[in-house]
C-alpha cells in the first residue's frame, strides 16, 4: 500500500533486473481493481518531494486529485491521465477525490515513473492534464476494439503528451478476437501489461491478467490478440536513456552526489514548503 489510498503491486524496479531493460521507465506501480469503502477522509499520499523524473498516472476507475506547490491542481477520472514533470523539484500530494472517497467504489489505477535525460533533469516543473476526450484513437480492424494513444503514435495517430525523450504509450481495449499489430523501433525498450482479460502475443505466448511481457530489442511487428472479451492491455515503449542513473527515495538523478544535493535542497526549503 502506498499511503492509505493506493493498493499497488510494484512491477519494477522491485529488486529485479527488469528495470535495467525498460529504460526510460523506472517504476511501474499497478493498483488492480479494488473496492474502497466510503470514507470521510480522502485516502492517499500527503505532501512529498520529487526531482529528476516524471510521474504518469492513468485512471481506469475511480477519481484521483492532485495538488502541488507550483499551483497545479487537477482531478482525473476514468480514461484521463496526469503527466507531471518533477524536474528541478517540487512537492505534491495525491489522493482520492473527495466525493469519490465519500461514496466509495472500485479504484483501478496505474502509475509510471519516467526518467529524464541529464540535460532536462532540472527543467522547471510542469503539469499536463490529458483528458479522455483529447486522446488519439485508432479503431482496430474487423471491429476488434480501439487503441487509445497517450504519447507517441500508433499507425500515424499521435497522443497529446509532450515528452522529453521518445516515448510511446497507449492502451488497447479489445473485443474478443481483436488483433492489434504495430512496430516500434528495434532500439526501443518495449513492454506490455495485461490489465484485464487474456491475450496471445506474437501468435505464440498466452498471457493472463496481471502479466507483464517484455519484448526483445529486435526488428519486426508485434501482434497482440485478445482471447477474451473486454481485454485491456497497456503498451509502453521508449528510447533508453544511456546515462548513469542513481535513485534513492523520491529523487532520480545521475550521481549519488546529485541525490545528496536534492535531499539538502529539500531540507533547506528550496523545493518549497508543504503548506498548499
Amino acid at each position: 500500500m502506498v499511503g492509505d489510498g493506493f493498493r499497488v503491486s510494484n512491477y519494477f524496479p522491485s529488486g529485479n533486473e527488469l528495470g535495467e531493460r525498460i529504460s526510460p521507465f523506472i517504476l511501474l506501480d499497478y493498483n488492480a481493481p479494488y473496492h474502497f469503502p466510503p470514507s470521510d477522509s480522502a485516502r492517499g499520499v500527503g505532501a512529498h518531494p520529487h526531482r529528476g523524473f516524471e510521474t504518469v498516472s492513468i485512471a481506469y476507475e475511480g477519481y484521483v486529485e492532485h495538488h502541488d506547490n507550483h499551483g497545479n491542481h487537477g482531478i482525473i477520472g476514468p480514461g484521463d491521465v496526469q503527466w507531471m514533470t518533477a524536474g528541478s523539484g517540487l512537492l505534491h500530494k495525491e489522493y482520492h477525490e473527495r466525493e469519490f472517497a465519500k461514496r466509495g467504489g472500485v479504484f483501478h489505477f496505474i502509475q509510471l515513473w519516467v526518467n529524464l535525460p541529464r540535460e532536462h533533469k532540472m527543467h522547471p516543473p510542469r503539469y499536463q492534464e490529458l483528458l479522455k476526450a483529447n486522446m488519439g484513437r485508432v479503431a482496430l480492424p474487423n471491429d476488434g476494439g480501439e487503441v487509445r494513444i497517450i504519447a507517441g503514435e500508433y499507425e500515424g495517430t499521435r497522443g497529446p503528451a509532450e515528452t522529453f525523450s521518445p516515448i510511446t504509450l497507449f492502451d488497447i481495449a479489445f473485443k474478443s478476437g481483436g488483433i492489434a499489430e504495430f512496430e516500434l523501433p528495434a532500439g526501443y525498450n518495449t513492454g506490455a501489461i495485461i490489465l484485464r482479460g487474456s491475450a496471445r502475443v506474437n501468435g505464440e505466448r498466452e498471457v493472463g491478467e496481471g502479466a507483464f511481457v517484455l519484448f526483445d530489442n529486435a526488428e519486426g511487428r508485434i501482434a497482440i490478440e485478445a482471447l477474451s472479451d473486454d481485454t485491456l492491455v497497456l503498451v509502453l515503449g521508449g528510447e533508453p536513456i544511456d546515462e548513469p542513473m542513481f535513485q534513492y527515495g523520491p529523487f532520480v538523478m545521475n550521481t549519488r552526489e546529485e541525490v545528496i544535493q536534492a535531499y539538502a535542497d529539500f531540507q533547506a526549503g528550496k523545493m518549497g514548503n508543504a503548506d498548499f
